[in-house]
């Protein structure tokens, strides 16, 4: 199974997740690697390596702000924005799955190539106003505060 496939397949499950009750504080480690499976047909390398006293609270995490269908931002928009921090991290594991979620939820390669490009832009100025020294108060009068 392919990556693309198990993000489609994934969203669809998430959806039919949320609507079933919410996990409990009190969810296991055993609990939630069923319901990862059930939500993508196995159980990534990276859940299973986790702190098993973790796992429950890391799965929630990711499936109710990642990949929940009912967050504010869209899938696309989500895996866009996981790019260009990953690609600032830098993390070859999340640039990889999260182009291919981005794909997948139909965004093109320019859009891809400019959330790099603005992430890089944004790392730019960074470098230079903080290495700089730019007063900060002076920064935000400029700009309207």
């Amino acid at each position: 199974m392919n990556f693309k496939t198990i993000i489609v397949t994934a969203a669809l499950s998430v959806t039919l997740l949320a609507h079933a009750a919410p996990a409990s504080a009190q969810e296991t480690a055993t609990e939630a690697f069923a319901e990862i499976e059930r939500a993508f047909g196995f159980v990534p390398s990276f859940f299973k390596v986790y702190p098993e006293h973790g796992v429950a609270a890391a799965w929630r995490l990711t499936r109710d702000l990642e990949i929940s269908q009912t967050t504010e931002l869209s899938a696309r928009e989500k895996a866009l924005i996981n790019i260009a921090v990953a690609a600032q991290i830098p993390c070859q594991f999340c640039v990889f799955a999260d182009t291919q979620a981005a794909k997948a939820a139909g965004a093109t390669d320019g859009e891809i190539r400019e959330a790099v490009a603005q992430a890089a832009l944004t790392r730019h100025w960074s470098t230079i106003m903080n290495g700089m020294q730019v007063d900060f108060a002076d920064f935000r009068e400029e700009f309207g505060d």
